[in-house]
């Protein structure tokens, strides 16, 4: 379970009501710091928080919502992360990924905010992963293009910042679409077929141990490029093997695929991953590992 928080700041959350955002909201409300979350939906998906819709791609109301509650740190949670839609949708993925980010980034530069930002391991082409904070990035695909673009805005802007590069992200979210984990839960459950790609390596990341690192960040007002991920580099088809072993599934239904068999609009990097050294010397984080997360979702989301 996440513990209690103790720094007190005035926090804005954008993407309040995806998956990080919602654990992100619930982990600052717990305290009496000042809160303010934001989506682009009408309501918050969780109840008792101060909330406010915006669309983060309106200039003007994104950089007037920042003016009137006047946050310490700006929390951008708020992403189009659908990588093979971002392949046809691009001026929207633009939109979203790049331009709501220069938005931010006016306005705190003129209150003085602190942004933090959450990148991904996709600005990466998976030739030589895993990867640290200062590997040379190379896109394969528009969605890992407008990741590095909105890095390259907030360094653009000389605002205060902290981008966390983050990937395959997994924990108890209750509301909005399901995480891998709980996909590949109920699917199995419900004798479905599922097909995983066996040439996708990544570390996985647990919601709760990003959460902490961005505790982490606030506490230290540390600055710069950290890698968040979880402690072990594995496939995704291991990562589903673990899943149904833990939750003593039948592992027979989970079919070994290769990336190239699945044709997906958008190319992924292969062997991927993120290196948390730095994370670990300079913010203590210390993730969970896989089965370790999978208990406490197993706790909190699979009662």
């Amino acid at each position: 379970m996440l513990p209690e928080l103790v720094v007190k700041n005035r926090i804005l959350i954008f993407g309040s009501n995806g998956m990080l955002g919602q654990r992100l909201s619930e982990y600052f409300s717990k305290n009496s710091l000042e809160l303010l979350t934001s989506s682009a939906e009408e309501k918050s998906f969780i109840e008792n928080l101060d909330y406010v819709q915006c669309d983060i791609t309106d200039r003007n109301k994104t950089k007037n919502l920042i003016y009137d509650f006047c946050p310490d740190f700006i929390i951008n949670a708020a992403a189009f992360t659908n990588v093979d839609l971002s392949e046809t949708e691009r001026e929207t993925a633009w939109k979203v990924n790049v331009k709501a980010v220069e938005y931010m980034a006016e306005a705190a530069r003129i209150i003085d905010a602190h942004i933090i930002h959450f990148s991904t391991d996709y600005i990466f082409d998976g030739r030589n992963g895993p990867y640290l904070e200062s590997a040379m990035p190379n896109p394969l695909g528009y969605y890992g293009r407008t990741k590095l673009a909105s890095e390259n805005v907030l360094k653009l802007y000389a605002v205060k910042h902290t981008i966390i590069r983050t990937n395959v992200l997994y924990g108890p979210a209750k509301f909005g679409r399901p995480d891998f984990v709980k996909w590949v839960v109920e699917s199995l459950k419900n004798k479905k077929q599922i097909r995983i790609v066996t040439d996708q390596i990544n570390n996985p990341t647990y919601l709760d141990d990003l959460v902490q690192a961005v505790d982490k960040i606030i506490e230290s007002k540390r600055e710069g490029i950290y890698n968040i991920g979880g402690q072990e580099f594995l496939s995704r088809f291991k990562f589903t093997q673990i899943i149904a072993d833990y939750f003593s599934l039948d592992k027979s239904l989970i079919i070994p695929v290769t990336t190239e068999e699945l044709k997906q609009p958008a190319r992924r990097p292969l062997k991927s991953g993120l290196i948390t050294i730095k994370a670990q010397s300079e913010l203590s984080y210390r993730p969970h590992r896989i089965e370790e997360a999978l208990t406490e979702m197993k706790r909190e989301v699979f009662v």
